[in-house]
């Protein structure tokens, strides 16, 4: 992609996304990932009414008269974006393809973080850990994400979630804010997962179409696995065939909703024809009514 076709992607994406954030999830953001506790600020003299746990007896002793120590929440946090890049990623049926919809998504999410003044860093990965992204603050840093998500080429095409939990869980000491964001077409990544969510807050992003949750009926259908290779003739017309696919497609929902509770870790699904705004905000709210 030529330097000023990526500009105005870039820039386009930033009017949507950093309006949104700005608009619709910065306070929802803010009251859902609290800091990581209260630091000590300043002391000022005692007033009726202060806890008197909060006195501040050294200095109350060298000046004869009572003093409260101030404490002020640590707002910064750290926010890392687990971003599965695999060729699954190039599918869409309706309005755009999934990689599409993760990129803004991806935006929103880092535009929400530097407006509470928080770092975001980025893990790109396939079956391999394909780039990483240092977390750090500023605008600059956000459009260098939008751009990497737009133009970035991954050398392979499966996915392996496991490793790429392992590797955040090496390379992230700090507790941090973690999302998450694939269609978990990947699997044995259980105890990575209980790891990652017992050091992090851990969020799942499951991004999916509408042509993956059922099979349409219309005949003959030619399909390839985008990151196996394999292909294989479908026949649609099959009542059969769809019912099975659908009964996979259920089970799979299933069996990754179980495996998410199980280990805490709180699940957003957000399908390529539909808003992400809704699921968002649901997302936020139900966090916000758990505190």
């Amino acid at each position: 992609m030529e330097a000023t076709e990526l500009i105005k992607k870039v820039r386009k994406i930033e009017i949507r996304t950093r309006g949104l954030s700005k608009q619709l999830f910065s306070g929802e953001y803010h009251s859902v990932f609290k800091g990581r506790g209260m630091a000590f600020t300043e002391v000022r003299e005692y007033q009726y009414g202060d806890d008197i746990r909060s006195i501040d007896w050294n200095v109350t002793a060298r000046l004869n008269h009572p003093f409260v120590k101030i404490f002020e929440e640590e707002r910064e946090l750290t926010v890392i974006l687990l971003v599965d890049v695999s060729a699954s990623g190039n599918f869409g049926t309706k309005t755009q393809f999934k990689k599409d919809l993760v990129t803004e998504l991806c935006a929103v999410l880092a535009f929400s973080a530097i407006q509470n003044n928080d770092k975001i860093g980025v893990i790109f990965f396939s079956d391999k850990i394909e780039k990483f992204i240092p977390p750090k603050k500023g605008r600059t840093h956000i459009l260098r994400i939008i751009s990497e998500l737009i133009e970035f080429k991954p050398q392979n095409t499966k996915t392996d979630i496991a490793q790429a939990l392992r590797y955040l869980i090496n390379v992230i000491k700090k507790r941090s804010i973690v999302f998450v964001i694939s269609d978990f077409f990947s699997r044995n990544f259980e105890e990575p997962l209980k790891i990652s969510s017992k050091k992090h807050d851990t969020i799942a992003m499951q991004i999916y179409d509408l042509r993956e949750t059922e099979l349409p009926d219309i005949g003959l259908v030619y399909a390839q696995d985008a990151e196996t290779g394999e292909q294989k003739w479908l026949d649609t017309s099959s009542r059969s065939l769809r019912n099975n696919y659908s009964k996979w497609w259920n089970e799979r929902q299933s069996g990754i909703d179980e495996l998410f509770a199980k280990n805490n870790v709180d699940m957003v699904r957000i399908r390529t024809d539909e808003s992400y705004i809704k699921p968002l905000m649901n997302f936020f709210r139900t966090r916000e009514r758990r505190r």
